[in-house]
């Protein structure tokens, strides 16, 4: 089963991405995963990307279809896949389209995790972590027993630059810019289903199961 997961910053993307992932025993795609892996690997591609990313610019869309092409060419994609966060544009969804077309595959279902952009703005600014192992806390939903000190080593916690408010409120911005036409896009494929991305993440899955069965 081929599958599209799409919803703003904080949805809660991944995580389900993972699970439908480890479940349908088909592999999570995202973008940022490839980006790193190519770049890592110093693969053409890679190469081409660290071009742009070093010299402070977005990895053009056909360079990042392209990423997404070969990756879908492996073995492990044979039975399905989940696209966690791409497309992010519709010039991406139609050269994406174009791409399928080519390599004479469909997607079957385009899941929108729909979550209010106030609880997005609380789930993102409240997420910190320690410099020192890496561990991740939520000020409000997983705080550590001592405020602002990691549990794990006792050193400090920091909050991330692009966590603070002023930050995630641009990208929000930017998110219902560029990728939130991608609801309509789709709907009108007849590929659409939205679920809510609140609750428990088991309560979230169960009817992220239900969307695409």
């Amino acid at each position: 089963m081929n599958i599209i997961l799409l919803g703003p910053p904080g949805a809660g993307k991944g995580t389900q991405a993972r699970r439908l992932s480890e479940n349908l025993k088909i592999p999570q795609i995202s973008t940022g995963d490839l980006l790193r892996a190519e770049r890592s690997g110093k693969t053409p591609l890679g190469l081409k990307a660290e071009e742009y990313m070093s010299s402070g610019h977005l990895v053009p869309d056909d360079l990042v279809v392209e990423m997404i092409e070969q990756r879908l060419k492996r073995e492990d994609c044979k039975r399905g896949f989940v696209l966690d966060g791409f497309p992010r544009t519709i010039g991406q969804a139609e050269a994406f389209e174009q791409t399928m077309g080519r390599m004479k595959i469909t997607v079957d279902r385009v899941v929108n995790l729909q979550v209010l952009k106030e609880e997005l703005v609380q789930r993102l600014s409240g997420r910190r972590q320690c410099r020192q192992c890496g561990e991740n806390y939520h000020v409000a939903f997983h705080p550590p027993r001592k405020a602002d000190v990691c549990d794990r080593c006792g050193n400090a916690l920091f909050q991330r630059d692009d966590d603070r408010e002023e930050v995630i409120r641009r990208r929000l911005d930017v998110y219902e810019k560029e990728t939130l036409p991608l609801v309509q896009y789709y709907r009108d494929k007849g590929l659409l289903k939205n679920i809510e991305g609140t609750g428990s993440i088991e309560d979230i899955y169960r009817e992220l199961e239900k969307a695409v069965s």
